[in-house]
């Protein structure tokens, strides 16, 4: 599993391992505060040791071993910054082949172009390594910057789904926009 494994000219997505903790925690930390509603900005981070880092690592291979949920990490390529994450959940496997995916860049990281190679080159990686057919974004109506994103690496608006999920206390309606392999 650990193989699984892109690069791009710029980064590096991959699965975290312990040693990537304080990477990880320096850039949580460095967020920040929320740049609009879809930003968790800053975080309380107090909880965050290296041992409660380890559990999420091993906790992130047994999902992948599982095939329930991949998550990536992002790094810059030329000194190991952890950027962000990337992250598909295996919606139906047999002749479906279909998984939803996130994204995440770090609000300090942001307009630098990271997001966009990021998603390319994680989308490719779900397509070549995970052997997904069809990956979808599940999106907020308004949240125009990941609509762009997605948009932006080549994903189509399909539909909205009214009442899909239950976020901040109510059922909300989200725009799915969807690839196919080629």
């Amino acid at each position: 599993m650990n193989k699984i494994r892109t690069e791009t000219e710029r980064l590096v997505i991959r699965f975290l391992e312990e040693g990537d903790y304080s990477s990880w925690l320096i850039q949580y930390e460095n967020r920040l505060p929320s740049q609009h509603k879809y930003d968790e900005g800053k975080l309380d981070m107090s909880i965050c040791t290296q041992e409660w880092f380890r559990d999420l690592v091993t906790k992130h291979h047994q999902m992948a071993e599982d095939d329930k949920v991949y998550v990536f990490g992002v790094f810059r390529k030329e000194d190991h910054t952890h950027i962000g994450f990337i992250d598909f959940s295996t919606i139906m496997r047999e002749e479906f082949q279909w998984a939803r995916f996130g994204y995440t860049i770090h609000n300090h990281f942001w307009r630098k172009g990271y997001g966009q190679e990021a998603v390319k080159a994680a989308i490719d990686l779900a397509f070549e390594k995970l052997n997904y057919h069809r990956i979808e974004a599940h999106i907020n109506l308004d949240n125009i910057a990941s609509i762009k994103l997605a948009e932006s690496v080549g994903m189509v608006y399909e539909c909205t789904r009214k009442g899909f999920i239950y976020e901040n206390d109510k059922w909300t309606d989200h725009l799915v926009y969807f690839i196919n392999a080629k």
